[in-house]
């Protein structure tokens, strides 16, 4: 299977580089300096599975000639529109697209351009980071890529299509974990609820978790949070199950935690944020349900602010 990896960033540059790693014939789309600058330093990793150097294949658009069987497409919601644009001319009628972005914006975005049936549905689990020289630096031993059929034939009858057996054959067995979902769209759901909650959290109270949990009200308010995003999620039809919500709501609660979250490592570093996709989407969705989330809707107003005064400055 040749795979086209959209993204050679934390995310993608880090599975990219495992799936290389473990024999699968894996491009990079980059841009000139990006393929200049890999080739010269190689694509570094850093991480508790093990650190490694790679010199990885890499292509421009321009260079494109061949569709690819799947594209593993993997950067930020402010980046899709071009990437849409760049990977466009990899895209055969057989590509199958896999999209690990946050949020679920992009999967309409992605299937209006696209179509249904290309797009499928994917989940990355991975807390990893740039440095600032441009090593891919893994921050917690998780590492997981869930993926499925998407309402369409294989999410409404439970069946694996031969496609995505496929795909699960070429993914497995590449030094990090893999599932083969058959309820995908729950899973995107769960784990847009998790980040969200852990980003507004973060992000509105100002610090990681274990600082937020050691001032008076701090639990309090932070399972508040928790208590917000879920209930948009079980509102929209994707409740989480009570042993996961406890898991969710103790992970928020940690007293010594040093956890944060990718939009507030983002935020301290002035970068910009996924507030619409990851927060504001969010909100839209409780505000059709006519839920009260206050925090939530604080959280997008402070977050929009520094996003607004970011492209002024």
């Amino acid at each position: 299977m040749k795979i086209l990896v959209v993204g050679a960033g934390a995310v993608g540059g880090y599975f990219g580089a495992r799936l290389a790693q473990a024999g699968r014939d894996v491009t990079f789309l980059v841009r000139p300096a990006r393929a200049e600058q890999l080739q010269k330093d190689g694509l570094r990793i850093l991480s508790p599975h093990g650190d490694a150097t790679l010199k990885p294949k890499t292509i421009t658009t321009s260079e494109i000639t061949t569709p690819y069987d799947l594209i593993f497409l993997s950067v930020k919601a402010q980046a899709l529109d071009q990437a849409i644009k760049d990977l466009t001319p990899a895209v055969g009628p057989d590509t199958m697209i896999y999209p690990v972005l946050n949020g679920m914006r992009h999967m309409e975005t992605l299937s209006q351009v696209f179509g249904e049936q290309k797009v499928l549905g994917g989940v990355c689990m991975v807390s990893t980071e740039l440095d600032d020289q441009n090593r891919i630096v893994q921050m917690t031993p998780m590492q997981k890529l869930i993926y499925g059929e998407r309402n369409g034939e294989g999410e409404r009858s439970g069946e694996i299509t031969p496609r995505i057996r496929a795909l699960d054959e070429a993914l497995r067995d590449a030094s990090f974990d893999t599932e083969l979902s058959t309820t995908i769209t729950q899973a995107m759901w769960h784990k847009w609820v998790m980040i969200a909650s852990l980003g507004l959290v973060t992000c509105l109270l100002g610090g990681p978790i274990g600082e937020v949990n050691s001032v008076p009200d701090g639990e309090q308010t932070a399972l508040q949070a928790v208590d917000e995003c879920t209930a948009i999620g079980k509102a929209c039809g994707f409740p989480y199950p009570p042993p996961l919500h406890e898991w969710l709501r103790k992970q928020a609660t940690t007293k010594d935690s040093k956890l944060t979250s990718s939009l507030y490592r983002d935020l301290q570093k002035g970068a910009p944020i996924e507030v619409d996709t990851i927060l504001g989407d969010l909100l839209d969705q409780g505000h059709a349900h006519h839920l009260e989330t206050p925090l939530l809707q604080a959280c997008c107003v402070r977050l929009r602010v520094y996003q607004n005064n970011l492209k002024l400055s």
